[in-house]
């Protein structure tokens, strides 16, 4: 009870110097009931400042997606959290694009308008040779990617 009371009297007097406008002195033999939650704030904060966040679940596309008729989507990183290198060959030859991870997209600009990558199944690209596969992307309609060697789903798919 003595520690609780002396906590609660160090922030009542650390309140009360707050409010008056002085600077906040440590008052000695006081200590804080419970460092776990301070610990895992001071550790949540070095994660993002060192760079540890966690992956982006774009982050998992990365790598070459195979379309029909020699079509290929290749994602790359590039360099910064979020930010990708996209290669995509079509009939009419290969253009590269500057994307941006987007929640569970990525968004990027192809002649002027935005299009993004999303995750699909086969058969929701609308390509009769990509029916039935489970672990696609498309861009829009008809134009679909998909690879053999996942045995599940990509998250966001039904």
């Amino acid at each position: 009870m003595k520690m609780r009371t002396s906590a609660g009297l160090a922030m009542i007097l650390l309140l009360a110097a707050c409010a008056r406008g002085e600077d906040a002195h440590p008052i000695d033999n006081v200590t804080v009931a419970d460092n776990a939650a301070i610990d895992d704030t001071i550790d949540e904060a070095d994660a993002v400042a060192n760079g540890s966040e966690a992956a982006l679940p774009t982050d998992a596309w990365v790598g070459k997606w195979i379309g029909v008729e020699g079509l290929v989507l290749d994602i790359q990183p590039a360099g910064e959290r979020g930010r990708y290198v996209l290669s995509v060959t079509l009939l009419d030859g290969t253009k590269s694009y500057d994307g941006t991870a987007d929640g569970d997209a990525i968004r990027f600009t192809r002649d002027g308008r935005p299009e993004s990558i999303r995750v699909a199944t086969g058969d929701q690209t609308g390509l009769k040779w990509l029916a039935g596969k489970q672990n696609c992307l498309m861009i829009q309609q008809g134009e679909g990617f998909c690879r053999d060697n996942a045995a599940t789903p990509l998250a966001g798919q039904s």
